[in-house]
C-alpha cells in the first residue's frame, strides 16, 4: 500500500510539473527571442538614423565605417551599409569583391532599399533561436538613400535559452524529490491502521491470541474496518473456545459415566443367559468403541490448549521405541512389524513433546486393523529423494497441495507402509476428516486417528498424506521439519522425550 500510495503522489507531481514547465520554457523561450529580435531592431533604426544624417551631410566616407565597427563591437555582430544601388558604404567586417558585387541582391539588404524593414529569424527546436538578421532602409525624409544590415550573434541567446531548460529540469528533480519524501512519510502514516490490522489478522490466522487494533487512526473506512475485525475476531475466538471447551469438558465427563456402564455390562455376565451373551459382548464393544472416541476428543482438545513449541526429537530413537512397544500385539495378530530405512542418516526432527510417539501410534494401530494375518508392516524414516514431491491434505480446505519447500536436509519423512485393502483415492482425501471412516472399514474404529494425526503434524510444523503402498496397502507418509545442525536450533531434550499428549495404549485407537 505505501508503494501504491508514493508511486500516485509522484505521478500526479510530475504530470503537475510537466504541465508548468514546459509551457513556461516555451514562454520564457520565446520572450527572450522577441527581446533579441526588438534590440536588434532598435540597433538597426539606430544605425539607419545616424547613415542618413551622413549621407545628407556628405559625410558617409569619414563617418560610416567607424560608426560600423562600432556597433558591431558593441553588439558583437556585423553591421552592413549600403547606398541606394546596393554599394557598400560601410561594413565592420571584410568582405570579398564578389560579396560587395551581390549585396543588392540578399534578400534582407533588398527588402530594405525597396523601403521595407525585414527580420530573418531561424529558431531552434526547443525555441532558441539559431540565426538573426535585421535590415532597415535609410531614409531622409520620403527620399531613400540606402540600407542598412545588422547580424546578430546568438551563441548567447541560445546558452540562455538552454540554461532556463535545465534549472527547469533540475527544480522538477528537486521538487519531485521533495514529494517522494513528504509522499513516503504520509503514506507510511496513512497506511499504519492497515499495517496493524494485517499484522493483527497475520496474528490470528496462525492461531495466536486475537489482539483488538485501535479504531481512532486512519480515515472513516479503516476505522469502520477496524471495528469489524475487533468484532469479528473476538466472536471467532469465543467460538473457538467454546469449542475447546465443550470438547474437552464433554469429553472427560464421559469418561467416567462409560467407565460405570462397561463395569456394570461385565457384572452383568454371570447373570446373563448363554444365548445373550452376544448382545453382551456387543454392548462391550460398543462401549470400548465410544470410550476411544471420546479418548480421541479429548486428546484433540489438549492439543487444541497446548501451546508447547516444537523441539528436537531423536527420531530413530522413537521408532525404537514404538517398534519394542507394539511388536508383541502384531505378533499375536500374525501379522510382521518390521523397521527399515537408513537410520544412521535419518537425524534428528523438530516436532511438539510426544507428538512422534502419538502419530505412530495411531499410524500402527490402523495399520494393524487393516493387516492380514502373515502380511508386514513397515516404520521407514528416509529423507526426501525428490523435490517435485506434493503433498495433499485437508486444512481447511477439501483439497490443497503443498509442494516442497526445500529437499534434502530440509526435511525427513517417516513412512508407515502396510500390505493390506488399501484406500481408493477419494477416500484418501477424505480418511483425515474427524468421525469418517471408509465403507469397508474393520469394525472398532473411531474415525479420528488420521486426523488427529494430521493435527499433530501440522501443529510440529509437517505435513501427513496417505499414497498408495507398493504393495498395494496404505502408505501414510508423514514429514517432518529436519533439526537444524549445531547449537543454533533448539535445545535437545532429554534422554526420553515426554509425552503429555499421549492418551492411548497400543491397539486402542
Amino acid at each position: 500500500m505505501t508503494r501504491r500510495l508514493l508511486l500516485s503522489y509522484l505521478t500526479l507531481a510530475a504530470l503537475l510539473l510537466l504541465c508548468l514547465e514546459i509551457p513556461l520554457g516555451f514562454v520564457y523561450s520565446r520572450g527572450e527571442r522577441e527581446r533579441v529580435i526588438n534590440a536588434a531592431k532598435d540597433e538597426a533604426e539606430s544605425v539607419s538614423a545616424f547613415a542618413s544624417l551622413s549621407v545628407s551631410a556628405g559625410r558617409a566616407a569619414e563617418d560610416l565605417p567607424e560608426r560600423a565597427a562600432h556597433c558591431a563591437e558593441r553588439i558583437g555582430g556585423m553591421v552592413l551599409i549600403v547606398d541606394q544601388d546596393g554599394a557598400l558604404l560601410a561594413t565592420s567586417h571584410p568582405l570579398s569583391a564578389a560579396e560587395q558585387h551581390s549585396l543588392a541582391s540578399w534578400p534582407g539588404i533588398a527588402a530594405a532599399l525597396r523601403g521595407t524593414a525585414t527580420a530573418d529569424v531561424r529558431t531552434s527546436t526547443i525555441g532558441g533561436v539559431q540565426y538573426l538578421a535585421v535590415a532597415t532602409p535609410v531614409r531622409h525624409g520620403s527620399q531613400k538613400l540606402g540600407a542598412v544590415r545588422i547580424t546578430v550573434p546568438t551563441r548567447m541567446v541560445h546558452e540562455r535559452v538552454h540554461h532556463v531548460w535545465l534549472l527547469l529540469v533540475l527544480g522538477g528533480l528537486v521538487a519531485l524529490t521533495a514529494v517522494a519524501v513528504i509522499g513516503f512519510g504520509i503514506a507510511r502514516w496513512t497506511g499504519r491502521p492497515i499495517r496493524e490490522l494485517e499484522n493483527a489478522t497475520h496474528e490470528l490466522a496462525v492461531g495466536g491470541t486475537a489482539v483488538p487494533v485501535a479504531i481512532t487512526k486512519g480515515p472513516p473506512e479503516v476505522r469502520s474496518l477496524a471495528a469489524t475485525f475487533n468484532r469479528t475476531a473476538a466472536r471467532l475466538e469465543h467460538l473457538l473456545a467454546s469449542q475447546r471447551a465443550f470438547a474437552g469438558e464433554a469429553s472427560h465427563q464421559l469418561k467416567t459415566p462409560l467407565a460405570a456402564l462397561r463395569l456394570r455390562l461385565e457384572n452383568l455376565e454371570n447373570d446373563i443367559a448363554l444365548n445373550a451373551r452376544g448382545s453382551l459382548t456387543a454392548a462391550l464393544t460398543e462401549t470400548d468403541r465410544l470410550a476411544r472416541m471420546v479418548e480421541g476428543l479429548l486428546a484433540m482438545a489438549r492439543l487444541d490448549e497446548s501451546a508447547a513449541e516444537p523441539e528436537r526429537i531423536d527420531l530413530a530413537q522413537v521408532c525404537g521405541e514404538r517398534h519394542r512397544a507394539w511388536r508383541p500385539l502384531y505378533e499375536q495378530h500374525g501379522v510382521w512389524l518390521a523397521l527399515a530405512g537408513d537410520w544412521d542418516c535419518t537425524g534428528e526432527v523438530l516436532a511438539l513433546p510426544g507428538a512422534v510417539e502419538q502419530i505412530l501410534d495411531n499410524l500402527l494401530s490402523n495399520a494393524l486393523r487393516v493387516s492380514p494375518p502373515g502380511s508386514s508392516v513397515s516404520i521407514d524414516p528416509r529423507r526426501p529423494a525428490s523435490p517435485e514431491r506434493r503433498f495433499a491434505h485437508r486444512h481447511p480446505s477439501p483439497e490443497r497441495r503443498f509442494p516442497h519447500r526445500a529437499s534434502g536436509p530440509g526435511w525427513i519423512e517417516l513412512h508407515v507402509m502396510d500390505e493390506g485393502p488399501g484406500m481408493t483415492e477419494e477416500q484418501r482425501r477424505r480418511a483425515f476428516d474427524r468421525f469418517w471412516r471408509a465403507p469397508d472399514a474393520p469394525k472398532g474404529g473411531t474415525g479420528l486417528g488420521l486426523a488427529l494425526v494430521q493435527r499433530l503434524a501440522h501443529a510440529s510444523g509437517g505435513e501427513v498424506v496417505l499414497r498408495q503402498a507398493p504393495r498395494g496397502g496404505l502408505d501414510a507418509v508423514v514429514r517432518l521439519p529436519a533439526a537444524p545442525a549445531g547449537p543454533g536450533g533448539p535445545a535437545a531434550p532429554s534422554q526420553r522425550p515426554t509425552r503429555p499428549l499421549q492418551t492411548t495404549a497400543p491397539g486402542r485407537l
